[in-house]
Formats: C-alpha cells, sequence, structure tokens
C-alpha cells in the first residue's frame, strides 16, 4: 500500500495554529513566535511532515535555490570555496546545487541552460568563462549571476575576485628584491582572467625594476601540463633562477620536477612562488612563499552580492577586488631587510 503525504493542513489540526502559520514556520526570513514554531514543530514531527519546497517555489516564485558552477576541482582552493560558499549560503535559506562545467563559454553557457531548468534564484560561476548571450538569456529569466574568482570585460557580470595584478605586482618585488637574474612564469589556462591579471601584474613589476621575463611556458592550472612546463623551462644550462607559477596546484608540482627529477635544489638554485595559499602550501614538504587569496573575504562578498541582486535585479553589475598578501615561506630566497 502506499504512503499517503501528511499536508500541512493536518499538522495545522494538530498544532492548533493557521495553515497559514505552518507555512510561516517552514518559510525561511518568514515571521512567526516562538510560541507558533515550537507547537508547529512538535506537530510535524510527530505526524512526519516534511515541507514541499517545490510547490512552495511554485507559489513564491523563489526556489530557494542557488546554481553553482565549477570547472574542475583538483585545485584545493575550489573544493574549500565552494564548501564556503554553500554553508554561507544555507545560513542564508538557500539550498545549492553544483554542477561541473569545462572552462570554455561554448559549454558554461550549455550548463547554465540546464541550471535554469531547476528554477534557480541565482547563479555563481567559479573559474568558468560566459558569452554575453549568456548575460542576456538569464536577464530576460531573472535570474542574476556572480562570477567568483574570474572578472569579465565588459560590464554584464558582477564579479568578485583578489586582485590579481596587485598580486602578480608584489611576486615582482619581492623576486627582484632576492637578487634573481632570470626570471621565469608558468602560466595558467591562457582564457583566464586570473591568469591574465597575474602575469600582467608580474611583467610590470619586472618592468619598474628594469628587468624583462627570461622565460615562459604554460601549465594551463593542470599538474600534467605543468609538469612538462617545467621539464622544458629547466632542463637547460640557462634555466631561471627564480620562477612565478600561475597557482600553488601547479608550483607543487614544478618544485617536485626541480629536486625530484632535475636534482636542483628550491630555494638554493631556483626560488618558487605560487598563487592561492592552500592549505599544502604550508605542509613541510614544500613551504611554499605564495599570494594568499582570502577565501571568506571573497565568499562574504559574493554571498552579498549576489542576495542583493536577487532583490534588485535591475541594480548595476557590483566588482570587487579583495586585496590578495604574499605569505612569505622557505621556496624562495628572502631579501634581507624585507618589508610586505
Amino acid at each position: 500500500m502506499g504512503v499517503t503525504k501528511v499536508t500541512s493542513a493536518e499538522v495545522a489540526r494538530r498544532a492548533g495554529v493557521s495553515q497559514s502559520a505552518v507555512s510561516r514556520v517552514f518559510t525561511p526570513g518568514a515571521s512567526a513566535s516562538q510560541k507558533t514554531v515550537e507547537k508547529v514543530r512538535k506537530a510535524a514531527e510527530e505526524l512526519g511532515y516534511r515541507p514541499n519546497i517545490l510547490a512552495r517555489a511554485m507559489v513564491s516564485g523563489k526556489s530557494r535555490m542557488i546554481g553553482l558552477v565549477v570547472s574542475y576541482l583538483e585545485n584545493y582552493f575550489y573544493p574549500e570555496a565552494l564548501e564556503k560558499l554553500s554553508n554561507a549560503l544555507q545560513a542564508e535559506g538557500y539550498h545549492v546545487l553544483i554542477f561541473m562545467a569545462a572552462q570554455t563559454a561554448g559549454n558554461i553557457d550549455d550548463v547554465v541552460e540546464e541550471i535554469l531548468d531547476y528554477q534557480v534564484d541565482g547563479i555563481i560561476a567559479a573559474s568558468v568563462a560566459m558569452s554575453s548571450n549568456l548575460a542576456q538569456r538569464c536577464r530576460d529569466a531573472g535570474v542574476p549571476i556572480v562570477l567568483f574568482n574570474r572578472r569579465q570585460e565588459g560590464d554584464e557580470f558582477s564579479s568578485v575576485a583578489s586582485d590579481n595584478f596587485a598580486g602578480g605586482l608584489e611576486v615582482a618585488r619581492f623576486l627582484v628584491a632576492g637578487g634573481h637574474d632570470r626570471f621565469g612564469f608558468i602560466a595558467g589556462w591562457e582564457g583566464a582572467s586570473t591568469q591574465r591579471d597575474r602575469e600582467a601584474g608580474f611583467l610590470d613589476g619586472l618592468a619598474r625594476a628594469g628587468r624583462s621575463l627570461h622565460c615562459r611556458e604554460v601549465g594551463n592550472f593542470k599538474a600534467d601540463e605543468a609538469r612538462e612546463a617545467a621539464r622544458r623551462m629547466f632542463d637547460r644550462p640557462d634555466h631561471p633562477d627564480a620562477v612565478f607559477v600561475c597557482n600553488d596546484h601547479m608550483a607543487f608540482v614544478v618544485m617536485d620536477v626541480l629536486r625530484g627529477e632535475l636534482g636542483l635544489s628550491v630555494p638554493e638554485d631556483v626560488s618558487v612562488v605560487g598563487y592561492d595559499d592552500v592549505p599544502p602550501a604550508a605542509w613541510l614538504a614544500y613551504d611554499l612563499t605564495t599570494i594568499r587569496q582570502r577565501a571568506n573575504l571573497m565568499v562574504q562578498n559574493t554571498v552579498s552580492i549576489l542576495l542583493d541582486l536577487i532583490e534588485s535585479p535591475n541594480a548595476p553589475p557590483t566588482r570587487v577586488k579583495v586585496n590578495a598578501p604574499l605569505v612569505v615561506r622557505s621556496s624562495a630566497r628572502i631579501p634581507k631587510d624585507w618589508k610586505a
């Protein structure tokens, strides 16, 4: 025999309150007295009642769901950031749907079309590129988008990212002050604003000191490609004596190649600096000097902007750059009298 679902009307009768009172108790942000909440939740527990979120969404026009899109999870930064985003949104009464997508705009467009079918109230896109056509599609659907750890040319999207240009600039200042002569850079995916801004800041910092880049390779934010990039860059007599790697995920692999395959000492032969400050950066095996992405502040700003856009869909885009400090450890030569 089938199981009959308990209705809110039955809960209301058991609790001795109105059906609208039951609805308010189970609606995030709605007002109900503590006494009413206690009576309703006691009755619901006794009857085995669970509110129908989808039905409530059809009535209210709000699903209380947020679509969260990410392109890859190999980098330690993203699982940690996604956990923080999910917790922050849940604290505001929202449920999170996570979708995986490739980095290219074509793929994310397909994924977001699928997300819109779930009637989400908003979308957070982490580490992915998006097209202007998609921006218009989401505007037409009344669904705001916030880019996390990315920015995009034009004015379609709100975004939150660390100040990647300033971070790259600080890395150059640090390595120049350390007395290095030959500077290398291992790039991430060249379609990413994070990659472009970090490299632009690094090159600008070198230029300000009258220096230039000695060599460059591309790792595409992938461990296997970063490994090959390190082999090409350092298996030569005139290899760099300092290298800025566009994120920690690749920097760990680069350090493994330098020490494990090529017999080079870090930092005596080569100084290595990364970007992100993920947990393994502090492990003694790496002790990586790196730029810290302040995930808590980035998440706080992202959630705040998205909730504001949900309430005010016609508000102009907001772009936030979060200061990203250099964390000095032992993977790079520390300049005398260094001041951050």
